[in-house]
This record gives C-alpha cells, sequence and structure tokens, in this order.
C-alpha cells in the first residue's frame, strides 16, 4: 500500500498492511529548514534529518487550516454600519531583550482590554504573557462584540491544491479549534476554570458566540472539501483536574459535537484531539460519534492505558499515540524501543477499527539531540517492520 491508501483505509476501518506511522508535527508541517529567519528554530543543521525522515518515510498528515491570515487594515469590504475588526482591536510587536512581543488592544466602550504574548529564538512556541479577558465583566462587555467582528476568509483551494500536491505520500487535514478553545485561550487557565465553574450561564453565553462563525466554518469547509481527515482540538479544557465530567458534557459535547456531525455528514473524519486524563470523558466522547481520537497519552501524563482504550472503544474509533514526548526526548534508546513495541502490541492486539503510531507532540526547541534523533528512527524501524 502507498501512504495515501494506508491512513484512508485505516480511517475506513479497513485492513492495512502494517500500522500507519506519523511523526504529528514534524511533517504535519512542511517547515522549511534554508528560510534565514531568527524564529525559524528548523534552520539548525540538526533539524534536517529528521524533517527529511519524516517526509520520505513516515504516513504524511499535513496539518492545515482553511482560514486566511487576517489583515488588519480597514477596507471597503467592512460591514454596513461601521462594525469593522480594527474599531475594537488594535494589534501591533515590539523586540525586547531578543524575543518578539505581540500585543491586542480591544476597546468597546470605555473598557479597555490588553493581551500580550512573547515568543524566543529559540523555541517554537508562544506564551501568553498577558490574556485578553480577566473576569465576568471583561466577559460581558466581549460579548457585546458585534458577529461580524469574526466573520473569516476561507480559502478551499489551497487545501485542494496541497492536497493534489501531496499525491501518494499522505493526506490532508483540516486543523481546527472548538468553541471551548477558542474561549478557554482567552483567559489564564486560573481565571478560565473559575468563571467555567462558577459563571456557567456567563461561560455559555461566551461559547454561543464563538460557535456560530466556527460551526459556520466548519459546514461550509466540510461541504467544498469532503471526505478528509479533520483534528479538533480544544476538549482537553475541560477535562480532569480542571472541570469535572459533566462539563465536559456542557461544554464540549454540546458545542464540538454539531462540528463532528458536519464534517462527517460529508464524509470527513473527524478526530478529536484530548490531552490529559481522559479516562472520566471517553464516554461523552463517543457521544459524539467521531471517527478517531488522539494522542491517548499514558500515565503519568495521562490516566489511562492504550490496551483500555483498544479493548473498550477500539472497535468505534481509530486510535492514534500514544507515545509520550517527554519518553521520544529522554529516553535512552534501549528503553525506548521496549515503550515502542508495548505501544504497537497494545495498540494492534484484539478487534479494533485501526491504529496510527504517533507521539504525542514534538520537539520545540532548536536542537535535535541524537537521542532524539535514533528514537525517532526506532519509531519508524519498529512500526515499519510491523505484522498486523
Amino acid at each position: 500500500m502507498n501512504r495515501r491508501e494506508r491512513l484512508m483505509a485505516t480511517l475506513c476501518g479497513k485492513p492495512v498492511d502494517r500500522p500507519a506511522v506519523n511523526f504529528y508535527e514534524i511533517g504535519g508541517f512542511k517547515d522549511d529548514p534554508s528560510y534565514p529567519d531568527e524564529f525559524n528554530i528548523y534552520n539548525d543543521p540538526s533539524w534536517k534529518p529528521l524533517l527529511e525522515l519524516a517526509e520520505r518515510q513516515t504516513d504524511l498528515i499535513r496539518m492545515r487550516s482553511p482560514v486566511k491570515p487576517r489583515s488588519h487594515e480597514v477596507t471597503s469590504e467592512a460591514p454596513a454600519g461601521g462594525n469593522c475588526r480594527d474599531e475594537f482591536f488594535k494589534t501591533g510587536e515590539y523586540m525586547e531583550k531578543g524575543c518578539l512581543f505581540t500585543f491586542t488592544n480591544l476597546k468597546i466602550g470605555d473598557r479597555n482590554m490588553t493581551s500580550l504574548t512573547r515568543r524566543s529564538p529559540d523555541v517554537d512556541t508562544v506564551w501568553t504573557v498577558q490574556h485578553l479577558l480577566k473576569g465576568p465583566e471583561d466577559v460581558a462587555a466581549y460579548l457585546e462584540l458585534p458577529d461580524e467582528i469574526f466573520a473569516e476568509d476561507i480559502d478551499v483551494t489551497s487545501l485542494i491544491e496541497e492536497d493534489k500536491e501531496l499525491g501518494d505520500s499522505g493526506i490532508i487535514m483540516v486543523d481546527t479549534e472548538d468553541p471551548i478553545c477558542a474561549a478557554a485561550s482567552l483567559f489564564s487557565m486560573e481565571d478560565f476554570t473559575v468563571i467555567a465553574l462558577t459563571q456557567q450561564k456567563l461561560f455559555h453565553r461566551l461559547l454561543e458566540k464563538l460557535s456560530v462563525h466556527i460551526q459556520a466554518r466548519t459546514e461550509r469547509v466540510a461541504e467544498s472539501f469532503p471526505g478528509h481527515l479533520w483534528r479538533i482540538y480544544g476538549p482537553e479544557y475541560a477535562t480532569e483536574p480542571y472541570l469535572p465530567p459533566n462539563l465536559f458534557k456542557e461544554y464540549v459535547v454540546r458545542y464540538t459535537g454539531p462540528m463532528v456531525e458536519a464534517i462527517q455528514k460529508y464524509g470527513g473524519f473527524a478526530r478529536i484531539h484530548c490531552h490529559g486524563r481522559i479516562r472520566a470523558v471517553l464516554d461523552y466522547i463517543m457521544e459524539m460519534a467521531p471517527t478517531a481520537i488522539d494522542p491517548i497519552e499514558p500515565p503519568p501524563q495521562g490516566d489511562v492505558e492504550l490496551d483500555y482504550v483498544r479493548s473498550k472503544y477500539g472497535k468505534d474509533l481509530v486510535l492514534f499515540g500514544n507515545l509520550e514526548m517527554a519518553d521520544v526526548e529522554n529516553c535512552p534508546p534501549a528503553d525506548f524501543e521496549k515503550i515502542v513495541e508495548k505501544t504497537l502490541i497494545d495498540g494492534t492486539t484484539g478487534q479494533g477499527k485501526g491504529f496510527v503510531l504517533m507521539p504525542s507532540s514534538a520537539p520545540y526547541g532548536r536542537t535535535i539531540t541524537p537521542t532524539v534523533m535514533k528514537n525517532y528512527e526506532t519509531i519508524l524501524r519498529l512500526a515499519t517492520s510491523f505484522s498486523l
């Protein structure tokens, strides 16, 4: 089987020649190691062999958003009545101590709110220094924003073109947040949990507002780009220890479930991305009837073993995982080989719809150590030689 055939057969619950193997963000994003930007960690020479290994030999799943980057300039296409985003939001950036800071100011009436992020040249991640919303009063003001503010430019053409370009090497996966992700990321984790627990009616109002444009986008893209894999990220915000399981049903099943339904109505495959402790919410996840789940983190990062999920839910659910990134980065190669062997057995033993061997994330530092490189080679070697 070629790589595309193997992945599609896995999603459809059909027989495959071997378990698919994917490096998640490595190969998921088409990173350019030659791009001479100081914030491009991938231009360090140590990354090149790993990026090439993913491109040449893994079952590629390209992670793509259908949303065009937003322009911050006021245009003649502003909605009638002057409700342009730029009337409310002002953004900018500056350098300080070698880091890139990006700020967003939001003014609603006489209320001013600010968020601030920081990015370091040596780490491929963005840290939020200050969150936009700090309390119930900020949420109430945010709810006054006109719905036109959240309008998006959708580009399905680029997804179609990239799918053709990828050919038999793999598949395109539409990458999207869900309403709880969009809502929770507006707060610090402390403020989010307090408001989600103590101001449930207010938080529902926020989820309802944000779900309008997210659901509309999902419907439009699912219809225009049918039959493809999607990743929906955000449900982990409603897992323990942050929120009790009953609120997962309230905040995730109620708002993310319609996204799953829209995707699969047009022949697509919805994959729920949920880090951490998922044992108490697995039945709620199954209520949404997704095709797949990732990354099924093992203890102590998670609270459930892969063989348990395979035996209880595997006949209805394709499993992606469950190699913990900390093991990829820190385990001696001999010990890591045993972890991969066990994962392959646990993910494929007995009756099941399908399994994709995959780490829970990817390195985000500038240097790939020999141990990390060796462990990625082990993942690929054991997966490609594994007999089903």
